[in-house]
């Protein structure tokens, strides 16, 4: 499976007033599996159990996680909580961050809530790594119902870095 990575080349000099302008280059980047150990991993991640997350599936760079709503997702308003619908987009952003074997964290996230959930459907969170240079990356989630509503949109920064998810001091290693 290809994405598209956007890559902002360096500022060049435009027009005579030294303005600059950025230049957007698009290249095409091959997705490369998960590894059964960092797949394992990222699995067994606590909170998502508790929130009732599972992961769909996973690539470097990519995931798909979903979540099955019930009444206890709801708020004192009979909504589903915000914090349910982050949490979603937060777990497939840390999956898809920490996809590539290696440790990452979460620097800023944004999210961009767009219409309300009803408590009985399935939300589905999607990410994709937009950008990445050097130990920085860049990725847009999106979270959607079952009948294909955007429920909310997010982009986040995560840190990459470049230490091993499971190393050799940690339990279970």
């Amino acid at each position: 499976m290809k994405y598209v990575m956007d890559d902002f080349n360096a500022v060049k000099p435009y027009g005579d007033r030294g303005k600059h302008e950025t230049k957007r280059r698009e290249q095409e980047v091959e997705r490369e599996p998960v590894g059964k150990d960092t797949r394992e991993i990222i699995a067994a991640d606590l909170y998502s159990d508790y929130l009732g997350v599972e992961l769909e599936d996973i690539e470097q760079g990519w995931a798909r996680v979903r979540i099955g709503l019930e009444q206890k997702h709801t708020n004192f308003m009979g909504l589903i909580h915000g914090g349910v619908i982050f949490s979603l987009a937060d777990i497939a952003f840390g999956a898809a961050a920490n996809s590539f074997g290696t440790k990452a964290m979460a620097l800023q996230v944004n999210v961009d809530f767009l219409a309300p959930p009803r408590a009985d459907l399935v939300l589905t969170a999607e990410v994709e790594l937009v950008s990445r240079a050097g130990k920085m990356g860049f990725y847009n989630m999106r979270v959607v119902d079952s009948g294909g509503t955007m429920i909310a949109r997010c982009s986040g920064w995560a840190y990459h870095t470049g230490r091993p998810l499971r190393e050799g001091n940690q339990a279970g290693s």
